[in-house]
């Protein structure tokens, strides 16, 4: 949802900003477990997953899941859904980024427009 104010252009705004290269929520999951001094292998044993699965979300390899999140949600008090959130906009962003898949979302819209 875009924020308008009278006599400003949208761009100039910062919430109506894309970053320029989305941040996967696994760097933030990354940053949270080093702030509390918490290992990937000890994180990972404690939930349950191969650490090299864990390092992948961390990394930015493989997307965070409902169930990953709800296995971060128990092992570090942070709700799953800012984490499916987190995820949702990233997903967004990237296929945003994506000009072949934006230029057919235009074509859709333009052949939408006429019915």
């Amino acid at each position: 949802m875009k924020i308008n104010i009278e006599g400003m252009a949208p761009d100039m705004i910062a919430n109506n900003l894309t970053p320029s290269s989305p941040i996967h929520p696994g760097e933030m999951i990354k940053d949270e477990i080093e702030y509390r001094g918490i290992t990937q292998k000890a994180l990972a044993s404690e939930i349950g997953l191969p650490a090299s699965v864990l390092n992948e979300v961390l990394n930015g390899k493989r997307a965070v899941t409902t169930e990953y999140a709800l296995l971060l949600e128990a092992a570090l008090g942070i709700e799953a859904d800012l984490w499916l959130r987190l995820q949702a906009d990233y997903n967004k962003q990237v296929a945003c980024s994506n000009p072949s898949f934006m230029a057919r979302i235009e074509k859709i819209r333009r052949v939408a427009a006429f019915l």
